[in-house]
């Protein structure tokens, strides 16, 4: 076999290019991103404001109304916690008159107890007092009085007490006040 003559090739050429291409590419990103930071650094003096101004102008109308809002949202968070101060102090006014009204109830409770024990008792003396008379003479009183109003002082006399005013009233003012007496629990429940 013969060998065939193999073509040099020139050394460096290709390699060259593709490295002048990277080094190309790196001064000029390197121009592009450090362009910017040299020059922010190289100003510090310019207020931020202006360049912002500058570069955006729409920035003011942006932050005007940001500052806007600001404001109205403070005067929410305010409002806010007035209403709660003032519910705070409705809440504490709600419970001081809750609990007055308690104590008047309280109050009021005992009062009715005191007349109820009041009232029993003088319906108590006032049986007694009708009981202890003749029965002649408590049937005569009972023929005057309101049947229902009989009916009850003689449903708290001892049977032969009433036993004997009834039978000294009259037969239909007596019937009257026996249905009165006899129908005041049939409304009752049984057990």
């Amino acid at each position: 076999m013969t060998r065939r003559p193999v073509k040099k090739r020139p050394r460096g050429g290709v390699l060259a290019v593709i490295s002048l291409l990277m080094i190309g590419s790196a001064v000029i990103r390197l121009g592009l991103e450090a362009g910017p930071a040299l020059a922010k650094t190289e100003e510090p003096t310019a207020p931020k404001t202006n360049q912002a101004q500058v570069d955006l102008p729409g920035a003011q109308v942006l932050l005007t109304e940001l500052l806007r809002r600001e404001e109205a949202l403070k005067r929410r968070e305010a409002a806010t916690l007035d209403k709660e101060k003032a519910l705070a102090v409705a809440d504490q006014a709600i419970e001081v008159r809750l609990v007055a009204l308690q104590e008047a109830e309280e109050a009021l409770r005992a009062t009715l107890a005191i007349a109820e024990k009041a009232a029993e008792t003088d319906l108590t003396r006032l049986t007694d007092v009708y009981q202890s008379m003749k029965p002649k003479d408590a049937a005569a009183l009972f023929e005057t009085m309101d049947p229902g109003f009989a009916a009850g002082f003689l449903s708290r006399m001892p049977p032969d007490a009433a036993a004997g005013v009834l039978a000294g009233l009259s037969p239909e003012v007596a019937y009257t006040i026996s249905v009165i007496m006899a129908g005041r629990n049939a409304s009752a429940p049984q057990e």
